[in-house]
This record gives C-alpha cells, sequence and structure tokens, in this order.
C-alpha cells in the first residue's frame, strides 16, 4: 500500500488523528506498507492502541496497464 499523503484531500484536516502521523510526524511524501505492515497497524488500531489510517485518496489509485490483444 503506498501512503501518499500528498494527495490526502483529509491532509492538515485529520492528520492529528493518523496512524501515519501519530508513528511519523506530519509528512510530506508517501509512505509504503507491505501486507505485513499493514496487517499489524490494523490490529493495533483495532485494539484501539492507535488511530485507524485516515487516507482519503483525491485521485483514484493508478491501475497496472491492461494487454490489448488483436483479433484478426
Amino acid at each position: 500500500m503506498l501512503i501518499d499523503c500528498d494527495s490526502c484531500a483529509a491532509r492538515d484536516i485529520s492528520c492529528g488523528d493518523c496512524v501515519v502521523a501519530a508513528l511519523l510526524g506530519p509528512r510530506r511524501g508517501s509512505v509504503e506498507l507491505d501486507s505485513a505492515e499493514q496487517d499489524a497497524l490494523g490490529a493495533l488500531a483495532s485494539g484501539g492502541l492507535l488511530p485507524p489510517l485516515r487516507l482519503v485518496p483525491t485521485r483514484p489509485p493508478e491501475q497496472p496497464p491492461t494487454t490489448r490483444t488483436a483479433i484478426a
């Protein structure tokens, strides 16, 4: 998961209650989390030990390129 704080609609509104800001401080740029890190943060947030991720993307995630097959 790529968390891009620069493109978050909640930037400067909900940063104080976001796990990224709680762990790393207010950020510019992006942070990448692998699935194990996502699971760990989710477990800590569901247990009330950390705030949840408050990311609200302002643009859709990039889609992988599709392969087009020509029909002859």
